[in-house]
This record gives C-alpha cells, sequence and structure tokens, in this order.
C-alpha cells in the first residue's frame, strides 16, 4: 500500500457539493475578474448537480456577491482588533459565503456553520478551519441584532444604508441624484437598493413565433412562466436554465429584458417622414436587440446594419441575428466613424451606447464591486461621440433611440443635453406615449424622456430619449 503524503490529513467529511461550486465561482469572480453568470453553469456541469442543489448554488454565490459590503461590515466587528483587509482572501470570501448562509438564507446554525468549517479545512487547511468556526459563530450570536448594530456605528444615514443595502457610498448617491432628476422621491431609494439585491426573472421574448408558441414550448419542458410585467410578448420563467428551451436554441425567441424589449419597440414604432428601408444597429453587441429589430424589419421589407467595434461580441450577434441573415448585414468597425463615412443615410438608428451597466444590479452581481466613479466620466465622452455620430447618419425625418443601462445622469441626462446644446437641428419627441401604446401599461416620461426602474418597472434601469432630425 502507497504511503500517504507526509503532510497528509483524512478529511472527516465531504463538502457539501453546492455549497462548495457557489465558493469556487466566488474565488473565480474576486480572484480572477471572471463573470459569475459565465462560469456558474459550467461549474454546476462539472459537479454534476441536479436542479435544487444548482439552484441553491446560484442563488448563495450570487446572493453573496451583491450583499458583499454588508457582510464585510458584519465580519469586521467579529474578527476582534483583526484588519478585514487582512485576512487571506479566500478565507474572507468564505466567511462571507457562512454569513450569506446565517443572515440572509436563515440556514440552521449548526448547518450552515458547519458545512461552511467543512470546506474550510477541506480546501483551506484544519487551522483555517478553526478560525473561520470562532468568526461565524460570533455573527450567529447576534443574527438578530445586525441592522441595528451597523445603524448605530454609522457615521451617517447614507453610510448606513450603503453598507445595509451593500452598494458603494457614490453609487447610491448616483442613484439617489437620478431617482429625483426622473421625478420621483429620494424617498424611494431603499426601494431600489432593495429590487437591486433581489435576483430577477429571466424575460424572454418571442421573435419567429407566436408568444402562444412560446409558452407550449415551456410547458412541454415542465417550465413554469408568467405573463411580461411590461410588454405583452413576453414571457417571464422563476428558474432554469433558458438555453435549453428548443425556441432559445433556434432563435425563434430569445432571452431580453422587458426594457430592451420596450427600447427595440420605440425604435421600430417611432413616427418617419419618408422612406422606411435602412436601419442602424450601432453599438450592436450581444446581439438580442439587432435580433428583436431584425424580426420586425424583416415584415416590413426594412435592412439592418449591425455595427460593432470588436470581433467576439460581433460573432455574437451573427449568432443572435442568424434567422435573419438576410435582413442583417453585419459591419466590423468603429460607430464614431459612420457619421461621415454615411451621412444622412439611415431611416432609424438605435445607440444603445456602452455605459457602466448600474441598470443591471439585479443580473450582475459582481458589478457594483468592479465599477468606479471615473469610469462614469470615462463613457460620457464615447457615449456623446456615438450619439454625435448617430445623428450625423441620420437623414432628415429619421428616428434615433438613444440608450443605456444605466440611470446615472452623467451618462444620460447630460449626455442628451449636451447634445442638444450643440445640435439645433435635432428635436426630442417625447417617447412616454410611444412606450404606453406597445406595452401592458402607461410608462411614464418624464421632460420627454423615458427612465425604467428595477423596483417600479420590474426591469434593468434603462434610459430611452426619442430624437428626431428636422430639415435644414
Amino acid at each position: 500500500m502507497n504511503k500517504r503524503p507526509k503532510h497528509w490529513h483524512p478529511r472527516h467529511k465531504e463538502s457539501d457539493p453546492a455549497r462548495l461550486v457557489a465558493f469556487d465561482v466566488i474565488r473565480a469572480v474576486n480572484a480572477d475578474d471572471a463573470y459569475a453568470n459565465l462560469i456558474m453553469p459550467r461549474e454546476i456541469r462539472r459537479a454534476g448537480l441536479r436542479r435544487l442543489d444548482a439552484a441553491f448554488a446560484t442563488n448563495l454565490c450570487y446572493g453573496t456577491l451583491r450583499m458583499r459590503g454588508r457582510w464585510d461590515a458584519v465580519i469586521s466587528r467579529c474578527v476582534q482588533d483583526r484588519d478585514i483587509l487582512s485576512i487571506d482572501p479566500p478565507v474572507l470570501d468564505l466567511l462571507r459565503l457562512g454569513c450569506h448562509q446565517l443572515l440572509d438564507f436563515h440556514t440552521p446554525v449548526h448547518a450552515a456553520i458547519n458545512e461552511t468549517v467543512t470546506i474550510a479545512r477541506n480546501e483551506l487547511g484544519q487551522n483555517t478551519g478553526g478560525f473561520v468556526n470562532a468568526v461565524l459563530r460570533r455573527v450567529s450570536e447576534k443574527a438578530d441584532d445586525w441592522e441595528e448594530i451597523l445603524r448605530s456605528s454609522s457615521t451617517s444615514e447614507r453610510a448606513f444604508i450603503s453598507t445595509w443595502y451593500s452598494h458603494p457610498r457614490w453609487v447610491v448617491e448616483a442613484l439617489e441624484e437620478s431617482l429625483v432628476a426622473n421625478g420621483r422621491s429620494s424617498d424611494e431609494l431603499t426601494s431600489l437598493l432593495e429590487a437591486d439585491n433581489t435576483p430577477a426573472k429571466v424575460a424572454l421574448v418571442p421573435r419567429e413565433i407566436t408568444r402562444e408558441q412560446l409558452e407550449a414550448n415551456l410547458e412541454q419542458f415542465h417550465v413554469s412562466y408568467q405573463g411580461g410585467y411590461l410588454m405583452p410578448q413576453a414571457v417571464l420563467i422563476d428558474s432554469g436554465d433558458p438555453h435549453r428551451i428548443r425556441s432559445v436554441q433556434n432563435g425563434a425567441a430569445g432571452v431580453q429584458d422587458e426594457g430592451s424589449q420596450l427600447i427595440a419597440g420605440i425604435l421600430a414604432e417611432a413616427p418617419i417622414e419618408g422612406s422606411d428601408e435602412l436601419w442602424l444597429d450601432m453599438c450592436a453587441g450581444p446581439g438580442g436587440k439587432t435580433a428583436t429589430l431584425a424580426a420586425v424589419a424583416s415584415q416590413r421589407g426594412a435592412r439592418i446594419h449591425a455595427n460593432e467595434p470588436f470581433a467576439h461580441r460581433l460573432d455574437l450577434v451573427a449568432d443572435s441575428v442568424e434567422p435573419w441573415a438576410d435582413t442583417v448585414a453585419l459591419r466590423l468597425g468603429d460607430g464614431r466613424e459612420l457619421g461621415v463615412m454615411e451621412s444622412e443615410t439611415y431611416d432609424r438608428i438605435l445607440v444603445d451606447a456602452p455605459c457602466s451597466g448600474l441598470g443591471a444590479l439585479r443580473r450582475r452581481p459582481e458589478a457594483r464591486w468592479r465599477k468606479q466613479g471615473s469610469d462614469v466620466t470615462d463613457l460620457a465622452v464615447l457615449q456623446s461621440e456615438l450619439l454625435a455620430a448617430a445623428f450625423a447618419a441620420l437623414r432628415p425625418g429619421g428616428a434615433l433611440v438613444y440608450s443605456t443601462c444605466s440611470p446615472v445622469l452623467a451618462e444620460t441626462h447630460a449626455i442628451v443635453t449636451g447634445f442638444f446644446a450643440n445640435h439645433p437641428q435635432a428635436a426630442l419627441v417625447d417617447c412616454g406615449p410611444i412606450a404606453s401604446s406597445i406595452a401592458v401599461r402607461d410608462v411614464p416620461s418624464h421632460n420627454g424622456f423615458i427612465q425604467l426602474w428595477p423596483d417600479r418597472d420590474q426591469t434593468d434601469g434603462m434610459f430611452i430619449a426619442l430624437i428626431t432630425k428636422n430639415q435644414k
């Protein structure tokens, strides 16, 4: 019999597979800048998790990543005089995972601590297990008191809100500013932050099939669903991998937030003067909106030019629009060049500009920790240039939609306001009536713009402005 390695010690208990998958994904996100939504399905398959265990692992991982700010504040008060930043990153990630089980999932204390300690011992060493056990026991002892403890020790109400709702302080301030600028009250801030921390349902859109056919396809795969909150053709599912659905696999339907569906609908239904033959999606990747527009354009006999500056993202566009290959022409290049190259060429143009993505925090659990205020400043320059180029490429009488998946004013109001100051030929069209005519309920605009909200509209935080070009 082979001798054991010198430093080998027996594993008294195997790590719980679902919790281990959650931990491994969190480590990949924090250590390697991986994206949780991309690697989670792979890790679930690798571990052979069944449906319920896969759902548990996903919710545990995503929840821990979202609530990192709160858990760090709790942990820092349970490591005695030790600086939380001095804790080895894998150990800190495991402590966060334990906190989420104890304080959010309300897992029985014995199970939450023991399972977390088992991972610590098996993956990080016996001594680490003792440390994790001690810290999590301190956490559990005050399980019902942490909100008041953090509130009373915060320097201000905004500091507490930032910690408790686990959003960086600058993001909290930017969201509050946007609420007020868009006609809402600052008192609604916590409602918005809570929505950011609530997992979003998966929204599907039928393109080449009817909604009834899509629902029949879901029933065939025993997927529970409900109707859309905003768009009449949308279908919402609570859980499961939508890409195993046949109609999604073949492109007849797609995964697309209802806010994005509304953006495509507004562009397609905006009133224009003259021809309606050539459309442009200036920032097309990964292709969801292009595909939704292509389904409409093909019925009208119009063509779409889909522009994307990155080859790998253009490949995604090509996959998305494959059923409409005769309708969509792909272009690899910088959209800012099109204003000069194709002046006053297009009847309809979509500028879904690259942005901070702070409107999609429900879907991207790690995104809030990867953004800085300086990122918004840098993006605003690009956004302004893209909008100006798109307007140059728009023919008089045509329609242009500028949108971002962000409510931050520097990426929304400021961009459009600055644009109008330099383009007297441009006119703002109130897109509220158009949106309300194609949605299942009224969609309010404010000063002619639409700002969608996760808490009020059950969508990503999409900003929408509709612009037309007057004759010279």
